[in-house]
């Protein structure tokens, strides 16, 4: 059996380690410019408040119901997920960080009795860092994501699910809405859902060779998985998850069409890389800053997260939504210092989902097209090398003091 540990709610919860009196209180964590929502309380969300929603758009909500609105303190985040994990290694025989508020756990010696083990990792988590807690087992990582969902969903499992025969499996995927599967999401659960599919089970009762029709390897990994075929393992968890790119500038730019070709190449920069290492981008976030040293200019910052349509490397793909991104938060009249692009989100070659009706032809042209930019660009200059034709003459003149 393998367990996941999951914090609930975890923003929020080490917010109220420090400040006792916001417990049962409505709390929101803000981005780091304080612009939209990033964690919530339960409190929160039975409000109406959700993930990504602007601020400005839930004023009228937090000022009705008197929501604490508290900006990231990512530092203190770090310390405290920092003594979960050590509570959890002194309780687990191995233990796997898959995030700032997850872990995987497993036991060398326990053949059951996994619904009091839970319960003992939710009391001594708690214990020792004031962080609560929700445990799942089942027999792959996958299933025990679902199991630690239903864990904190329902107060009756008290803190712990265990998925441990095949009638609770069943009962569990039938339950699960497609789009809560590991491995699956949100951006694959609209397609799912126009085919029919919107369970778990429902995907689980597809025939493999479909699954290896309609998906790439991840596919076939989570339909392996929810058949409690464990297939995921510690190498496919670590790699890396974003990639960055960003520039301070020789002069404040207050000229969006310098920004502009910036942030394009900020992208094309990441797309190289991206397809030097065989993965593809998921997300992208962009952001754009004011001088800070200019006191009395206007100040300013501003994030924006993009999903990309499909998993992608190509330079046109990833270059087009970094720069639609950046327009929704350039502000003319403004002159910024620093900018840049990171993708958010990535996933090796192999996990690579395309869309339903996606037409192969026309990716196989384009992964063609960016190969051949690349075997150019390989023994090229920087200067000379070959650009798609939006980003100009590139970063050098911006960042070596070349810009008017």
């Amino acid at each position: 059996m393998i367990g996941i540990v999951d914090c609930n709610n975890f923003f929020v919860s080490c917010e109220r380690v420090m400040h006792p009196e916001l417990a049962n209180r409505p709390v929101v964590v803000l981005s780091n410019n304080d612009g939209c929502i990033v964690a919530m309380s339960n409190e929160a969300k039975a409000i109406g408040l959700t993930r990504g929603m602007p601020l400005f758009k839930a004023r009228d909500i937090v000022k009705a119901h008197n929501v604490q609105t508290l900006s990231g303190n990512h530092r203190l985040y770090g310390e405290i997920s920092t003594r979960v994990m050590a509570t959890l290694k002194t309780i687990a025989d191995d233990i796997e960080v898959y995030s700032i508020d997850e872990a995987f756990i497993t036991f060398n010696n326990i053949t059951n009795g996994y619904d009091d083990l839970g319960r003992y990792i939710v009391q001594t988590v708690h214990e020792n860092t004031g962080i609560p807690v929700s445990v799942g087992f089942a027999a792959t990582k996958t299933m025990a994501k679902i199991a630690a969902h239903f864990a904190k969903k329902y107060p009756g499992y008290k803190g712990t699910c265990v998925i441990d025969t095949p009638e609770k499996a069943r009962k569990a995927l039938e339950m699960t809405n497609i789009g809560s599967v590991w491995g699956i999401g949100r951006r694959h659960r609209a397609r799912l859902e126009e085919c029919g599919i919107r369970t778990a089970a429902q995907f689980a009762d597809l025939p493999l060779e479909q699954i290896k029709g309609m998906f790439s390897v991840i596919g076939e990994r989570t339909w392996r998985e929810l058949h409690l075929q464990p297939c995921i393992d510690r190498e496919i968890l670590t790699q890396q998850k974003t990639l960055s790119s960003s520039r301070s500038f020789a002069h404040d730019i207050y000229d969006w069409e310098q920004i502009r070709q910036a942030t394009i190449a900020f992208a094309s920069i990441l797309a190289r890389k991206l397809r030097s290492n065989n993965n593809y981008a998921l997300e992208l976030s962009v952001f754009i800053q004011t001088n800070r040293f200019h006191q009395r200019e206007p100040q300013y910052y501003n994030t924006c997260v993009r999903p990309l349509p499909e998993a992608s490397c190509d330079t046109i793909v990833i270059a087009t939504e970094a720069q639609n991104a950046m327009k929704t938060i350039f502000r003319k009249g403004l002159g910024y210092k620093k900018a840049g692009v990171t993708i958010t989100k990535i996933i090796n070659h192999q996990g690579v989902i395309h869309s339903l009706f996606a037409d192969p032809k026309e990716i196989n042209r384009r992964e063609i097209l960016m190969k051949t930019l690349d075997e150019i660009n390989k023994n090229t200059a920087s200067t000379a090398r070959l650009r798609i034709a939006s980003e100009g003459q590139g970063l050098s003149e911006l960042v070596n003091g070349l810009a008017p």
